[in-house]
């Protein structure tokens, strides 16, 4: 597999014996290009790295409009003519019938052919296009409710209900603690002390910090009893290493905090608490009954609470933002020092990015 120094040095070449072998996400655009791609001067110290282009769909990135990322020549023209229609027009509702009418083929030969080019169905293509839509629009202020509009969800239900997004599992697959699952780890020491990153096929699945790697990996163990727990050299997870870094970054060095595609799992109520999570700004901070009020659930103060505790992914769902009506900082479940330096830095990062 790739070295990040690899990766790097064939962006900056632009080598094109490099395309298909990996992709790459600009978090400041938002898209994701070839190593050949013209579209950008090389060199940037703030890229994400996909093993496929499947993954960075996931992670919320859109393919580049110069270098093509989905299209994989002439034959798949017509597929390509669909993931554009679906990404020009993400917002609105598209049957498959009226995808198969765009490309020529039937309905069941376009979802056979377009999740064989790339990776996920034309439903699960425009679940992420919404998404990250719906992320981008709760990051330029707009309510919750306008955002989910926007973005072409229609309801709060399709947002926080959907298997397709990860957002929630049955209950027999929560139960069984990722039975059948291979679950890729990675350990770094870092500012707040030793931090354990892990993940699926899908996504992360766990980040907590702990006293050394092997409480943490018996943490993790526990987590998911089930699963097979397997140590990440970078050719069985390849984008595991960068990710991990790039939060070892944000933690250490005040780099902004990656946006990596999560395999969240609890009960129908904690993803919902925890996908709110997803839209409290940096910096910003309530407490647990307003979260509660927000999700229309204002006697639910104290199952909020719950779910915030029972959050196994740190950071990236973030329940450090959370605090109690008095604004105490009230519990985390990875020491109160970790929560108040966690909301200090983000603090200190808005006001400077802010010009305060």
């Amino acid at each position: 597999m790739l070295s990040e120094q690899q990766m790097r040095a064939a962006i900056a070449a632009r080598d094109s014996a490099y395309d298909g072998r990996f992709f790459y996400g600009v978090p400041g655009s938002g898209v994701f290009c070839r190593p050949s791609c013209p579209a950008r001067a090389a060199g940037s110290a703030n890229l994400r790295f996909f093993a496929s282009a499947e993954a960075a769909v996931f992670a919320g990135f859109r393919p580049c409009r110069r270098c093509r990322p989905l299209d994989n020549g002439p034959a798949d023209e017509r597929l390509v003519r669909v993931a554009r229609h679906l990404e020009a027009n993400a917002e609105q509702r598209l049957t498959l019938a009226t995808l198969a009418s765009l490309a020529g083929l039937s309905p069941s030969r376009l979802q056979r052919l377009f999740k064989a080019a790339f990776g996920v169905s034309p439903k699960a293509f425009q679940d992420a296009l919404r998404m990250q839509r719906f992320k981008a629009a709760l990051k330029d202020g707009e309510t919750v409710t306008d955002a989910i509009f926007a973005s072409g969800f229609g309801s709060l239900s399709r947002v926080y209900g959907e298997a397709a997004r990860n957002i929630g599992m049955t209950p027999k697959a929560y139960r069984a603690g990722g039975s059948g699952e291979s679950i890729a780890w990675a350990c770094r020491d870092t500012s707040l002390g030793p931090l354990m990153m892990a993940a699926t096929d899908r996504g992360v699945c766990f980040v907590q910090f702990g006293d050394d790697e092997a409480a943490l990996l018996a943490q993790l163990g526990a987590e998911f009893p089930g699963a097979l727990l397997t140590p990440s050299p970078a050719c069985q997870a390849p984008e595991l290493d960068a990710w991990i870094g790039a939060l070892e970054q944000h933690l250490d060095a005040a780099a902004p905090l990656p946006a990596l595609p999560l395999d969240l799992r609890g009960t129908a109520f904690q993803m919902k608490v925890w996908r709110f999570l997803l839209g409290i700004e940096e910096g910003e901070v309530l407490s647990y009954s307003e979260l509660a009020a927000r999700m229309n659930a204002p006697r639910s103060v104290r199952a909020v609470a719950s779910a915030c505790a029972a959050n196994r992914i740190g950071v990236l769902v973030p329940c450090h933002r959370v605090l109690r009506s008095d604004g105490g900082l009230g519990g985390y479940r990875w020491g109160l020092e970790r929560k108040r330096a966690l909301l200090d830095t983000e603090r200190a990062r808005r006001s400077r990015e802010s010009g305060q």
